[in-house]
């Protein structure tokens, strides 16, 4: 999952897509003989596949390597062995990976040795140069998240000198970070450091995605030396040396991989899927093995049980996710306005099982946390929750933020939900008391890193989630009324799809 995000797709919506009464109510489907059928044992099973490919692939199974073509192999060989008709998509997307540490350093007044790291798709080089600070850094920081909007805009930046080079100092907050380093570049800068915005939950260590290749250098640091760096630029010049050392290539080649269960209606489709590949520095085998495993156990439950559906279930797993969303848009992307159409909801399913879990729904309405999905997805939600609710679990709700696969279908107006476990957010003492766990930490302190081993899943996670995601996936399969009002859902205009803008962005 790209929590982290700034994706360098777009969309352009030119009419209301789907018209459809947010109040409908869904079948109830007995699900039992599914969740019974589905374990943790099966998903871990996949869960050791995953690491072993990792392992024998210098610990990654990231999109463009090795690793990623071999976990793409394995599903397409283990679902077309369970008898589903399976495919795969190819397409092209930026791949990019750090061949040395980047390296930041103060040099003057006070030399100083700063614990940095590289931002997707940054240039690579070595600049040494004078600090500049934006206008609006925010020191101490504001008592909400993005109350910062250091770098958003092009005035924010002093023009840069023509004759040495300068190093732009920016805070988290508000844009996308690929917004900010651009308008640093465009003012002239030579590097940029973009350090986190100060709140609970943004101070440690700032890394993320630029979404697009940059020519100049981009690092991240933590809040307090970001603020540090600052205080030190209002006193006199800083001079620091900002160095990385990247490998980027534009026209990289990966794959979705596609698995139809036959039977159902091909006019009605229901779509779930997860990413398949991991980030370039770790297995990935939360992030999102665990939604893989999760959708292949299910999937094969489903063909061993013989379960028919009324609508035509896919399953997806998606590639390049970690770059920016890539798989899932070129899926929509490709689509034509009649396969659009058939398409009446999209579940998502990346990282199930996070040691430090909290049971995570999409909240499809928008009641809690805006945005609201498109018409369909407060259905979605209440499925998750009443769920949930049947089970005595408590749940919380997620916001769309466009952080993951469900994004390019919610651009175009599919009713969309899913179920989280968390990443990099810190758990509350509420929701300590109510999930267990370690109020104060991360829902997933290996998140993104070399450590997100299968010896680190959340069996009971796995368990809990697996049955929920069962039971949504199932439910909308067999469903006949309320979410799908009369057998159909109503179309309207086409809704263009175009390569070039943004969605799915996040500064957080």
């Amino acid at each position: 999952m790209r929590k982290i995000r700034s994706a360098a797709l777009a969309i352009a919506i030119t009419a209301p897509f789907l018209q459809m009464p947010s109040t409908g109510a869904v079948d109830d489907i007995n699900t039992t003989r599914l969740r019974d059928a589905v374990t943790v044992g099966g998903m871990l099973g996949h869960e050791r596949v995953f690491q072993r490919i990792a392992n024998n692939n210098e610990g990654t199974r990231a999109s463009g390597t090795r690793g990623y073509k071999q976990s793409a192999n394995y599903v397409e060989r283990t679902l077309t062995n369970a008898g589903y008709t399976v495919r795969t998509q190819e397409f092209t997307f930026p791949f990019f990976r750090n061949v040395s540490p980047a390296e930041l350093q103060q040099l003057t007044p006070t030399p100083t040795d700063y614990e940095t790291d590289t931002f997707e798709y940054s240039g690579s080089g070595e600049v040494i140069g004078q600090v500049v600070p934006t206008n609006d850094v925010m020191v101490p920081p504001g008592a909400e998240p993005s109350s910062s909007n250091s770098g958003c805009e092009p005035g924010d930046f002093t023009p840069a000198s023509t004759t040495e080079d300068q190093v732009a100092l920016i805070q988290r907050g508000t844009c996308f970070f690929e917004d900010k380093a651009r308008n640093a570049e465009a003012a002239g800068y030579d590097a940029v450091i973009i350090f986190n915005e100060g709140q609970e939950g943004r101070t440690d260590l700032l890394t993320g995605t630029l979404s697009v290749p940059f020519d100049i250098p981009v690092v991240g640091l933590s809040f307090a030396d970001g603020a540090a760096l600052y205080e030190a630029t209002q006193d006199g010049p800083v001079t620091v040396r900002v160095f990385t050392d990247t490998q980027t290539n534009l026209a990289a080649t990966t794959k979705n991989v596609i698995a139809s269960l036959p039977g159902g209606n091909n006019d009605k489709v229901v779509l779930a899927g997860g990413h398949l590949d991991s980030v370039a520095d770790g297995p990935g085998i939360n992030d999102n093995g665990s939604g893989t495993a999760t959708l292949l156990e299910i999937a094969e439950q489903m063909a061993e049980l013989d379960i028919h559906t009324r609508q035509k279930l896919r399953f997806a797993f998606w590639g390049a996710e970690e770059s920016g969303l890539h798989g899932s848009t070129n899926y929509v992307n490709e689509l034509s306005n009649a396969q659009l159409g058939r398409v009446k909801a999209y579940l998502n399913f990346d990282m199930v099982g996070s040691p430090n879990y909290v049971r995570f729904v999409f909240d499809g309405n928008g009641s809690d946390l805006e945005p609201a999905g498109p018409p369909g997805s407060a259905q979605i939600e209440r499925i998750f929750n009443r769920y949930f609710s049947s089970q005595d679990l408590e749940s919380d709700p997620t916001p769309l933020g466009g952080t993951s696969d469900y994004a390019p279908f919610m651009d175009v107006g599919i009713p969309i939900g899913g179920i989280f476990t968390g990443a990099t957010g810190i758990k509350t003492e509420e929701q300590a008391e109510v999930y267990g766990g370690t109020a104060g930490e991360a829902y997933d302190s290996c998140y993104h890193e070399a450590c997100d081993r299968v010896d680190r899943l959340n069996t009971k996670a796995l368990s809990e989630m697996s049955d929920a995601a069962a039971h949504g996936i199932m439910t909308l399969a067999k469903t006949k009324s309320g979410f799908f009002e009369d057998g159909s859902l109503r179309v309207g205009q086409r809704v263009v799809v175009k390569p070039g803008a943004r969605f799915g962005q996040v500064s957080r």
